[in-house]
């Protein structure tokens, strides 16, 4: 009933958000004026989000480490990690296939009656700054100290996984530190409750600010474009529900339910921090076991961000589609076998799905200047591809907990339902 209660009052906040913004867009139309009063009131949402970035690298690191070491040995890990990369690599393709067909299918930037910038129009985004090459090297953390203080997820990931197998190698006398580290980490889910709490006045402050410096108008200017990719996104989402009932039956409408609070809070916030400690708690209701979900759900936060993988295709070909560039079938799959790769670097990345379009674009000659025409709603397209890569990793974390049989008789029944 609480978690329902906030809910609520998260969607509340967001539609009061929407008001308020209209409301100072209305009565300050001034852009500078808009744009200060848009900072005072975003200082809620700056807050919110600087506290959560405050609990994501020792969560993470201490669920890691103790869903790693639980697991007993390294064969399990292995088992595991396959497991999740091989849903991760099947989502991550089926994301790209279905934005490549449905933006082909809806064709949003054919007649595009706006103005198109200057092709030598800058975008400031360093468009080579996610090779494959620098991907890699990136992975492996310089210092774990360094590592958690910049809240580089996936080296943080790499490094617990490290100590979680050590420790695990170790057995009884890693013991005595898996036993503080996992204490530790049920007073960092404490905060974490208490953080969240602030979350309707963070997501109404979010929404506000961003309508009062954009305003109402921006989503009619760009509807068409906005309408099409949030449909296309919806069949994403029946796409990966479907997928997730043929594993998990019925329990997945469980699991729907219980991660509206989750979706939402991504949505608002366009925030994949802010969802990642409520989806954990989530997750656990389903139920699914923890060591599954603090192993897995880290990983999909850096290698399965569903809706931002659509996104990059949905996207460049739109660009394509803008300028009246025509792209072949086969430059098209060329396309989506290169995002598959480059999209891996994205988690952490400030506005890295531009970042990788930016770089898919001087890849096949089309103009870089073509982001001018998305980044002014770029804030409005993120709130979907967060939400959606919520629903993603919720469904693969719950997923694997069924291949691991950790959940295969109770997945879907209440705890407290098991108990009885």
């Amino acid at each position: 009933m609480r978690a329902q209660r906030l809910t609520t009052i998260i969607f509340i906040g967001m539609l009061l958000g929407i008001a308020v913004g209209y409301a100072c867009h209305e009565l300050w139309p001034d852009p500078q004026t808009a744009k200060t009063i848009a900072g005072y009131i975003s200082l809620f949402t700056d807050i919110f989000l600087r506290l959560i970035k405050m609990i994501i690298a020792p969560l993470v690191f201490t669920t890691l480490v103790v869903g790693v070491a639980h697991m007993g040995d390294t064969k399990s890990v292995g088992r595991i990690g396959g497991k999740a990369m091989l849903w991760f690599v099947s989502a991550s393709l089926v994301s790209l296939l279905l934005g490549l067909i449905m933006v082909n299918i809806l064709r949003p930037g054919d007649n595009l009656n706006l103005p198109l910038p200057d092709a030598s129009a800058a975008t400031n985004l360093n468009a080579a700054s996610l090779s494959f090459k620098d991907f890699v090297t990136h992975l492996v953390p310089k210092s774990a100290v360094e590592a958690m203080a910049n809240n580089e997820i996936l080296q943080i990931v790499v490094f617990s996984l490290f100590f979680g197998v050590a420790a695990a190698a170790l057995g009884e006398r890693a013991q005595g530190v898996i036993k503080i580290i996992d204490e530790t980490s049920q007073i960092i889910l404490t905060i974490t409750g208490y953080i969240m709490a602030l979350a309707p006045i963070a997501v109404f402050a979010a929404m506000a600010a961003t309508v009062t410096t954009q305003g109402i108008g921006i989503l009619v200017t760009y509807g068409k474009y906005l309408v099409m990719f949030y449909l296309s996104l919806g069949v994403l989402w029946l796409v990966l529900i479907a997928a997730g009932f043929l594993f998990l039956g019925r329990a997945v409408f469980r699991l729907i339910s219980l991660i509206r609070e989750p979706f939402l809070l991504g949505f608002s916030t366009a925030s994949s921090e802010a969802a990642y400690p409520v989806t954990m708690a989530q997750l656990e209701k389903l139920p699914v076991s923890k060591k599954i979900i603090s192993f897995v759900l880290p990983m999909g936060y850096s290698f399965n961000l569903d809706g931002s993988m659509m996104y990059c295709t949905f996207a460049t070909i739109f660009i394509a589609q803008a300028y009246n560039i025509p792209l072949s079938v086969p430059q098209q799959v060329t396309m989506l076998l290169m995002l598959m790769l480059t999209s891996k670097g994205m988690a952490g990345v400030p506005r890295a799905s531009l970042v990788v379009i930016a770089a898919t674009l001087v890849t096949f000659n089309l103009p870089e200047a073509g982001l001018l025409l998305i980044i002014g709603i770029d804030q409005f397209l993120d709130m979907g591809r967060t939400a959606t890569n919520v629903i993603g990793n919720s469904l693969a974390t719950a997923v694997i907990g069924r291949w691991e049989g950790e959940t295969a008789e109770t997945i879907g029944v209440p705890a407290e339902a098991q108990a009885a």
